[in-house]
């Protein structure tokens, strides 16, 4: 992909301001790039994009990567996705991907398009991680853009989407092509490797209990209604693996549900990944 030829400046490099999406100036995002960085030279990075969670704290999963980003010659993309986009004061529309005319996926794909062309990037397909409502994006997202990933981190998503041909979108996937207009590739999904990240105390359900008068009640969601996040977890993580999806998790000991404390176990994870990765490349 061409470059834009705009002389990268001082506020390109490091922890970046945030940047409007060119495809929808409701919603930005913010990069960490390695200071270092040549506009001039021949490195190419790869791509990480961590996906906040209810409480938009894009800019701390941003700086707590930054570390990372330095020693493994990453980019960080981190989107902000803003609350109140489909409604006054509404909180989740991102976490489902498509509501309200917004396809946060394919934003998300675009500002990805964006940073390619202003970066160098090794490849164009990318780490995704998310927590919390992040964690309802990343796995949703592998489910619609798997040919766009090196890997996924799913971490303690308050609501999750089975392959389940019984039910409808979001319970299950039996609509998944008339919602997306794309069918599901589990054979793709396959090659993808997966994570999942909980706490081993995350077990609070004041946030996600789910009763018929919730606006995310539909058929099917009451095997979910009164299960805490590590259940969830455990029932996505099941359902995966039965369709020959390998899945490695990690639950964090004496820690609730606060995704800060993820990070370490998410970064040793991504740089597997990566290392795995450059092996495959050398000649």
């Amino acid at each position: 992909m061409e470059r834009s030829p705009r002389k990268l400046g001082f506020y390109d490099l490091g922890a970046t301001p945030y940047f409007a999406s060119r495809m929808d100036q409701r919603l930005s995002y913010c990069l960490y790039v390695p200071r270092d960085y040549q506009q001039d030279g021949c490195e190419q990075l790869d791509l990480v994009v961590i996906v906040h969670g209810t409480a938009r704290w894009a800019e701390q999963y941003r700086n707590g990567f930054a570390d990372f980003a330095e020693q493994q010659r990453a980019i960080i993309l981190v989107p902000l996705f803003a609350a109140g986009m489909t409604d006054p004061g509404e909180l989740s529309s991102y976490k489902l991907m498509r509501s309200g005319g917004i396809a946060y996926d394919l934003v998300l794909l675009d500002m990805v398009d964006e940073v390619n062309e202003r970066y160098r990037l090794r490849s164009d397909r990318f780490l995704i991680h998310g927590f919390s409502g992040g964690g309802h994006f990343s796995h949703r997202f592998l489910y619609l853009h798997p040919e766009r990933l090196l890997g996924v981190s799913i971490g303690a998503p308050g609501i999750v989407t089975l392959l389940d041909g019984q039910h409808d979108f979001w319970v299950g996937i039996r609509n998944f092509s008339s919602v997306f207009g794309k069918d599901i590739d589990i054979a793709a999904m396959r090659e993808i490797p997966v994570h999942m990240v909980i706490g081993s105390e995350d077990t609070e359900t004041w946030e996600i209990r789910l009763t018929p008068e919730d606006s995310w009640w539909m058929d099917g969601a009451e095997r979910l209604a009164e299960t805490n996040r590590l259940q969830r977890m455990a029932a996505l993580r099941e359902n995966l693996e039965s369709h020959s999806i390998a899945v490695r998790q990690d639950i964090v000991p004496g820690v609730g549900h606060d995704g800060r404390a993820m990070l370490a176990a998410v970064q040793t994870w991504f740089g597997e990944i990566l290392a795995a990765e450059r092996r495959k490349r050398q000649p």
